[in-house]
């Protein structure tokens, strides 16, 4: 079997686009993998036009070893985030075509399952007014949809440092969330790398009555050694520490793993160059007693991916989902992804990924001019379209 053509595509919503590949074959066979590349969709393009006749048109997909170690070294310069999403789309896809090609779901190719269910959190749910009374509101609505978890950043445009009154905002926003969800409700704390460790440990402190379940990136990903120093401060108040979002290779996990700067990990998969990398990340992270809840801002393609991931790892712990909340009608791209049913997706059915690309409906839904920036006021609300 052969890859003879790659087609991508983009489907646009007001606050983000998701590119989608398909994959072809000589043999009638095709596969779909996708990523919501932030602000950065043309680079992935672009190097695609160039890496697709250099490594992935005429190769075999049943061997993505050799297809993703060429992609991240034959061409010399040190991969990162752009080569990662770009190879993470092809390797998706052809995970997708051996399941087609053998008749099973790829976790079974993969390990097996070892979970008979994958539990799911919110995300997305919160694009409301800055009030603890809009967040109690939008809170109730997530437990009322059958969610047992759900994570959110209650600190604005917030960076670095904040004013004590945005502090105390912010702790009475937190508040109203866990009275809304009840104290059987995983709440989990997004601070999107915004603060110096001080900062995000002084935090961690005033929020930790309300017990997260994790504080998440904390500091800025570029420097390991703040980040160490807010882990161990944060985890002093009982609260663990996930990161790992913006971090692409596994040379960039290795320090952190060293340090024990975190307790929980979060590649993306379609920014880490796909399963196979992320499933062998997993299982070095669990050589150090971490366990990993992969990042998703994806659509359908994405979401089945790590359900699959999810179904065959064995310290998983929770799957992020946005697309209950946040523009739900794109799962209508590739519909076969279970839903969230009592707070946790189904296993995924095979073969290959589960899901059904609808080409029709992504050219009916088209690429937006959208600049998602966390920083600016009102970023939550997802309503950036130019």
């Amino acid at each position: 079997m052969k890859i003879t053509k790659i087609t991508p595509m983009i489907l646009g919503t007001r606050w983000r686009n998701l590119t989608f590949i398909k994959v072809d074959t000589d043999e009638g066979i095709s596969g779909v993998g996708e990523a919501r590349v932030l602000n950065r969709t043309d680079a992935v393009l672009g190097y695609l036009s160039e890496a697709a006749p250099r490594y992935v048109i005429g190769s075999d997909p049943f061997e993505i070893e050799r297809l993703v170690q060429r992609m991240f070294r034959e061409d010399f310069g040190r991969a990162g985030e752009i080569i990662m999403t770009a190879t993470a789309l092809i390797e998706i896809a052809c995970w997708d075509i051996i399941g087609k090609a053998l008749g099973q779901p790829v976790y079974r190719l993969l390990g097996g399952a070892v979970r008979d269910k994958i539990k799911a959190y919110a995300n997305g749910w919160y694009t409301v007014e800055r009030t603890p009374e809009e967040f109690h509101a939008a809170a109730k609505r997530v437990v009322d949809k059958g969610y047992r978890a759900l994570k959110f950043d209650p600190f604005g445009a917030g960076f670095y440092e904040l004013e004590r009154s945005e502090k105390n905002h912010i702790v009475s926003m937190v508040e109203a969330v866990r009275d809304a969800v009840g104290p059987n409700t995983d709440i989990l704390i997004e601070m999107h790398g915004r603060f110096n460790p001080v900062t995000a440990a002084e935090l961690a402190r005033d929020l930790a009555p309300f017990k997260p379940g994790w504080v998440e990136e904390p500091v800025p990903p570029e420097n390991l050694a703040a980040l160490k120093k807010a882990s161990d401060a944060i985890s002093a108040t009982g609260i663990p520490v996930a990161t790992g979002e913006r971090m692409h290779t596994m040379y960039e996990f290795r320090e952190l793993f060293e340090l024990q700067a975190a307790d929980i990990i979060q590649p993306d998969i379609t920014h880490f160059g796909g399963l196979l990398n992320t499933k062998k990340l997993a299982a070095w992270a669990e050589t150090y007693y971490m366990l990993i809840a992969p990042h998703n801002v994806g659509g359908p393609v994405s979401t089945a991916a790590a359900l699959h991931l999810a179904a065959c790892t064995p310290n998983f712990k929770i799957q992020e989902h946005f697309n209950d909340f946040a523009d739900s009608h794109v799962k209508d791209a590739a519909p076969g992804v279970p839903e969230v049913v009592d707070g946790y997706f189904s296993l995924p059915n095979g073969p290959g990924l589960g899901v059904t690309l609808d080409e029709d409906f992504i050219e009916a839904h088209p690429r937006q001019k959208v600049h998602f920036n966390l920083f600016a006021e009102d970023w939550h609300k997802r309503d950036v379209a130019d």
